[in-house]
């Protein structure tokens, strides 16, 4: 297909097959290895979603909505399963942490673009933020945007000594690094608890 001119062809936002298999045969792996059932089902719906996100952000610097959704959407419906006693109120916590997390996202967004004049975040990131506080407990969210941030950094750094411009103004694949956190982070939190 063609693009009209002055037309930019959109992203193709679908995973690519071999990485999304690959990659859920691996979470897959790990989550029935390391945690109890219906905790391990939990991570490897998670661990998918988030292989999906990865890989297509990093792909196109865009997170897709179905992995957004999904992600915010099965948090929410998996809370009153792993947390049988509390029953909907966990899925009413799970909802709350999705809005302060996402709203914390975005303050941080509008700050950034008002202060530096350009985006700093996409909407994609604020998006999986929810997500990110549908399926994690209050105190594990910083731990998750900790190692995120932390692997982008390192990623930086990588690119920089293999001799690649690094500027105040390159773009990061920052749900690249802020899926694997989440799916890692819930792990352990399940692992642990």
């Amino acid at each position: 297909m063609v693009a009209e001119a002055g037309k930019q062809a959109e992203p193709d936002l679908r995973p690519q097959p071999a990485i999304l298999i690959a990659g859920a045969a691996a979470v897959t792996a790990v989550s029935f290895a390391v945690l109890d059932w219906p905790a391990a089902l939990a991570a490897t719906v998670l661990g998918v979603l988030m292989v999906a996100g990865a890989e297509v952000d990093a792909r196109t610097f865009l997170l897709p909505d179905i992995v957004t959704g999904g992600t915010l959407l099965a948090g929410v419906l998996t809370a009153p399963v792993l947390d049988p006693l509390a029953g909907g109120w966990s899925a009413l916590e799970a909802a709350a942490r999705a809005g302060g997390t996402a709203a914390a996202l975005l303050l941080v967004r509008t700050l950034y673009a008002r202060l530096r004049n350009r985006e700093g975040l996409g909407f994609g990131d604020v998006k999986l933020a929810a997500g990110i506080g549908a399926w994690l407990p209050l105190e594990a969210i910083p731990a998750c945007f900790g190692l995120a941030a932390g692997a982008a950094l390192t990623a930086v750094l990588l690119a920089h000594l293999r001799g690649r411009q690094i500027e105040a103004a390159t773009r990061v694949p920052f749900g690249a690094f802020l899926c694997p956190a989440l799916w890692l982070v819930f792990v352990v939190e399940m692992w642990c608890s």
